[in-house]
């Protein structure tokens, strides 16, 4: 099975399934430090990012946007002084889908190679 990280998201309509639990069990552990969590009755996945400053985390909410306008998916980034939190979550299906596991393990990579 091809990592994550290396997947494309696919175009995501209103009728897509969300992620069974079954799925949901797989693909969170193939990305650890991200949380499954519930706002206002929609499940979405959330991780906060270490930075030294708000330069660096304001770097790489910018590089994080232009990952997700490459990709057409878009989350919700709050970037503070030292840390971005990151939510991923498929709007027009009010919950999750593989695109959102797919953009949290490559947003993953890309704060990998901004720690080099």
């Amino acid at each position: 099975m091809t990592s994550l990280n290396q997947q494309s998201c696919e175009a995501c309509r209103a009728d897509a399934p969300r992620v069974s639990d079954e799925e949901l069990a797989e693909l969170i552990r193939m990305i650890p430090e991200w949380t499954a969590i519930v706002v206002d009755g929609i499940m979405q996945l959330q991780r906060v990012f270490k930075f030294k400053n708000f330069k660096q985390a304001m770097m790489f909410t910018n590089q994080l946007a232009d990952l997700a306008e490459a990709e057409g998916h878009h989350p919700g980034i709050l970037t503070e002084w030292g840390k971005v939190t990151v939510t991923w979550w498929s709007h027009s299906i009010k919950g999750l889908h593989r695109n959102d596991f797919i953009m949290a393990s490559k947003t993953d990579e890309l704060w990998q190679n901004n720690q080099s």
